[in-house]
């Protein structure tokens, strides 16, 4: 191979390797909300949003934040060949869905894991924004007034010129600037502004996720209508372990976990313990009734 051919196949592999890279703009918001219709307790999670060229994915940021933590736990799992209850030592998420937005259409998917396999539906969500001459400072930022109605509640919402996306939380966007504070007037929810850094070669799946992967629980998403999903949704949170039940013959259930005195039944008893906590500890979503969506034209 002469001198040219070396330099052009370099210059296609340093093409490819920088094309593969992607930057991000992560926004932290602080969310509010209160998990029962009838109480006055309030509930604090961080979200985050990860902007870039070609999407925003929104998310709770409790399981990403803990990356190392899953990360260092895996490998010594995979070291030492045995078993290590990782539900002890990590903090659960308040919410286990993702949202997706497509740029520039807007396009949003909604995204959550049923049992072990991974369910989305597409909706084409529109806000009828009224935008008010009324400033505000939050934080460090320069904010103006903005209104809607949206899943049975109205919210207002705080957007910042300064910052030149027009995204936001959850499935909010569409404002000449990004969301800095956003909420509904009984305050059910409230999502502020904590801060933003700049991710260089940014993932878009955390480690716990790509290990998932690695041991049989995919993360290609089936894309099936809202309708499907929940119906589907609402018998897994009826019967979590419905499906891993049908995957372990009954002789397996009194059987150690590797280098462990819990059994696979005892296992599974606390997996399905952990996901009843889980749905039982929200009851008031944040969209109260069906909002019906128009696609752009």
């Amino acid at each position: 191979m002469n001198i040219k051919k070396i330099i052009n196949l370099s210059f296609i592999l340093l093409v490819g390797l920088l094309s593969a890279q992607e930057n991000a703009n992560r926004f932290f918001y602080e969310l509010s909300f209160k998990p029962k219709k009838d109480s006055a307790k309030i509930d604090k999670v961080m979200t985050i949003l990860d902007i870039t060229s070609k999407k925003s994915i929104y998310q709770d940021f409790t399981f990403p934040a803990q990356d190392s933590i899953i990360k260092s736990a895996v490998e010594e799992m995979e070291r030492t060949k045995t078993f290590k209850d990782l539900s002890k030592s990590l903090k659960m998420p308040k919410f286990s869905y993702k949202i997706y937005k497509s740029y520039p259409s807007m396009l949003e998917t909604y995204q959550d894991r049923i049992s072990l396999n991974l369910f989305g539906y597409e909706e084409p969500v529109k806000f009828d924004w009224k935008i008010s001459n009324e400033k505000q400072r939050i934080g460090k930022y320069n904010t103006q007034k903005a209104t809607t109605e949206f899943g049975g509640r109205k919210w207002t919402a705080w957007f910042s010129p300064d910052l030149p996306f027009q995204d936001g939380p959850y499935k909010f966007y569409g404002l000449p600037g990004l969301i800095v504070k956003i909420e509904d007037d009984a305050k059910n929810y409230s999502w502020e502004l904590k801060g933003n850094k700049r991710l260089k070669d940014w993932k878009e799946l955390s480690y716990a996720e790509e290990a998932n992967a690695k041991y049989g629980v995919s993360n290609d998403m089936k894309l099936i209508t809202k309708e499907k999903f929940d119906k589907a949704y609402l018998a897994f949170k009826q019967d979590p372990m419905a499906e891993a039940r049908t995957r372990v013959p009954e002789n397996m259930l009194s059987m150690k976990m590797p280098g462990s005195d819990m059994t696979i039944g005892e296992m599974m008893k606390n997996q399905e313990k952990m996901l009843k906590d889980f749905f039982g500890a929200n009851d008031n979503p944040i969209e109260k009734v069906e909002t019906t969506s128009k696609k752009k034209k």
